[in-house]
């Protein structure tokens, strides 16, 4: 199936590892150009060389309130166009309502809400017809994970916003998704099923609610990253789509 990505230029931010490196590299063997950020410039460029001469890494972060345009920019600069963004961001601090500070809810807010929401207003104002603005946000949007609170309190409105973003662009054409990822294997819920102080004992009994009884591949949060982000998703907005293999019962 031809997605039509070609040419297609994406800005994804996050992608040095993990969902966004993984929805970046989907997309350039596709044929789309990138510009891909992380907050260490030595190891955006280098995400950026694995990937060949469609991508191009700069450091960037989500909590800085000159990034956004400072990206938009940059796409437009290097490859002459913007049709989308991906924004991504790691995960906050775990912890539970009591033992997370308010100087780690602050910084969360301004990197996974704020510093998103600056970046889809800023694609919004340069996009045009067909653009698409994607978030990566996480299963907790629909119910809260043990043990990240913090997530758990900023994930669900970022979908609000998404939602309510996808409402306001619609009539000019450009698309709003969401994607939710559950357990996908990468470093970052490594992390977190080792906070348990058995890793293996955790994966294990995480997998035992996944009905299709695995973790997810970075590989496959990609493909479904972007095909959402393709002209092929063209008459999808607004939705928030689950990549976590049927962890999420309802319907």
């Amino acid at each position: 199936m031809d997605l039509g990505l070609k040419d297609r230029v994406y800005v994804v931010t996050g992608a040095t590892r993990g969902l966004g490196f993984a929805s970046a590299r989907e997309l350039t063997a596709d044929g789309a150009k990138v510009v891909l950020t992380g907050r260490d410039a030595g190891r955006a460029a280098e995400a950026a060389a694995s990937l060949g001469p469609n991508a191009v890494g700069v450091a960037a972060d989500n909590a800085d309130p000159a990034a956004a345009a400072r990206l938009v920019a940059e796409a437009r600069e290097r490859f002459g166009r913007l049709d989308g963004v991906l924004i991504s961001v790691g995960g906050p601090a775990p912890g539970t309502a009591a033992d997370n500070t308010d100087e780690q809810w602050a910084a969360a807010f301004e990197s996974v809400f704020l510093g998103a929401v600056r970046l889809a207003r800023a694609a919004a104002a340069e996009l045009g017809e067909g653009g698409v603005i994607g978030f990566v946000l996480s299963g907790s949007v629909h119910e809260p994970i043990p043990g990240l609170t913090i997530s758990n309190g900023l994930r669900p409105g970022l979908a609000g916003f998404a939602k309510s973003l996808s409402v306001e662009l619609g009539p000019r054409g450009i698309r709003v998704v969401g994607l939710l990822p559950a357990r996908i294997d990468t470093d970052r819920v490594r992390e977190l099923d080792a906070l348990s102080g058995d890793a293996d004992a955790a994966r294990e009994a995480n997998e035992s609610r996944i009905p299709l009884g695995r973790y997810g591949t970075p590989e496959e949060f990609g493909r479904t990253a972007a095909f959402l982000l393709s002209p092929a998703a063209s008459y999808l907005t607004g939705v928030m789509l689950p990549v976590d293999g049927g962890s999420r019962h309802g319907f």
